[in-house]
């Protein structure tokens, strides 16, 4: 965990300072909750960033979330706290973007992992993105009163007052809410996480990946679909599908001391589940989460974030006879056409290298850290590769052609072939559960095109 402040003698269990300058801070939201406003408080139009209604609200929290049981990790996994259905304690962040004041209160104690995912145009003039943070608590720890930040890592200048790093930003303590306002203007693969207690929190669960559609979609003379990954000029990072996978791990040991008040020794760390959307295969193939009423697959979509059923409560609908994945709702499952080119993006918040790996299909790598593959000169330098290897913090962009469908040798026998996608890193590849599961691996499902599958308009869809 991270050192008290030596200057100041604070540490997260004393009450925290904040940074960045004077800050207002003003009640009078019909949730009870205080704003920490950057602003000044003089009059504004109903549509500036100040007064509009935020374009994603995440609310900070703690929670369970369920992994596999087998084979137990001493005492630390399962944890004898969870409740049904649940091994593993977490923080996390939520989207309440949806919800009226009642529902986003109650979802206190119920945080996904990994973090809702979330896409942004690149600014162009006026469409600056918004959203707004709030700290709902930890509820299995009320001792803690942690402050949380959202911390766009990556993110080309922006100023410190949304930077989200607590010594030169503003924190935001339980019951308050505060506003980042984004100008993305370089497009790519980005991920964001909490940066308060960094080590702690976002190997907690509070991280995921945010990614910047560029200015060039809609452009179908450059590719059919109109949909890029970058600002090429010519096509090269044109798609026809999207999937992402976000990369992160799980450390029982650490887990577990959180929830039994109990401070793990970081340098023993160790990476007994690797994830991907939060879930280990088999898991990664399951469904995603149920989809609101009345969408499905193919519809037209125009919010920023996934489509993600909630109840009365506004609690999340789990997958279809898997309540124990309910707050893992992204599945990773990748299901395209032969001939298709599908997008792939790639983010690490984990602690360990990754060695993704498809056998069969060529990756061609168009993209890295949210920067196109090209030189300053111009010159093309993207590559054809089976494995990308990247650490903590890194991100790719590829774009794979499927194989033409073949139906014999290598089929399911279901009408598709399978082609796995898997970290050829073998400590991260399974949990050592029979049978090899349990680890960073997920399938690539070619259909023939005679399939006629949906146009995705969603990713991971």
């Amino acid at each position: 965990m991270s050192a008290p402040n030596e200057r100041s003698g604070i540490d997260r269990r004393q009450l925290f300072k904040f940074a960045g300058g004077a800050v207002l801070v003003a009640a009078g939201t019909s949730s009870g909750m205080k704003w920490l406003n950057p602003f000044s408080a003089g009059s504004v139009g109903a549509d500036s960033v100040i007064t509009r209604a935020p374009d994603m609200f995440l609310g900070g929290t703690d929670g369970w979330m369920g992994l596999p049981t087998t084979p137990s990790i001493g005492f630390f996994h399962p944890d004898s706290y969870a409740p049904d259905n649940f091994t593993t304690y977490i923080f996390g962040f939520r989207n309440i973007t949806d919800l009226d004041t009642n529902q986003r209160i109650g979802q206190k104690m119920k945080a996904q992992h990994s973090a809702p995912v979330f896409w942004v145009d690149e600014f162009t003039s006026g469409n600056e993105f918004v959203v707004d943070i709030t700290n709902l608590g930890l509820a299995v720890r009320p001792d803690l009163f942690d402050a949380h930040t959202l911390h766009w890592h990556g993110f080309r200048n922006v100023i410190p007052f949304f930077d989200g790093e607590p010594t030169g930003s503003v924190s935001v303590p339980a019951g308050t809410v505060f506003r980042y306002v984004y100008k993305p203007r370089e497009a790519g693969t980005y991920m964001y996480h909490c940066h308060v207690e960094d080590v702690e929190h976002v190997h907690m669960g509070m991280n995921g990946m945010v990614f910047v559609r560029p200015a060039q979609n809609g452009d179908t003379e450059l590719y059919p679909s109109g949909k890029f990954l970058y600002n090429d000029g010519n096509g090269m990072t044109g798609y026809d599908r999207e999937f992402s996978f976000h990369l992160s791990e799980v450390w029982a040991e650490s887990h577990w001391a959180d929830a039994h008040i109990q401070l793990p020794e970081w340098s023993d760390y160790r990476a007994d589940f690797a994830m991907l959307n939060g879930r280990v295969y088999p898991d990664t193939i399951a469904p995603n989460a149920p989809y609101p009423g009345g969408w499905a697959p193919g519809d037209e979509w125009t919010k920023p974030y996934m489509p993600v059923a909630t109840d009365s409560n506004g609690d999340l609908v789990p997958p279809e006879g898997r309540p124990d994945l309910q707050y893992q709702p992204l599945s990773s499952l990748v299901n395209c056409m032969e001939g298709e080119r599908v997008a792939m993006r790639f983010s690490n918040l984990g602690f360990k290298e990754a060695a993704m790996t498809i056998d069969g299909i060529s990756m061609h790598v168009v993209g890295r850290d949210a920067t196109l593959m090209r030189g300053r000169n111009g010159a093309d330098t993207s590559y054809l590769t089976n494995t990308i290897n990247f650490n903590a913090g890194e991100s790719f962009d590829v774009v794979i052609t499927a194989p033409p469908f073949t139906g014999g040798t290598g089929s399911s026998g279901q009408g598709y072939d399978v082609y796995m996608l898997y970290n050829r890193n073998f400590q991260r590849s399974n949990n050592l559960a029979p049978g090899g599961f349990g680890g960073q691996a997920t399938e690539i499902r070619v259909y023939p095109s005679t399939a006629a599958l949906p146009t995705q308009t969603v990713p991971n869809t």
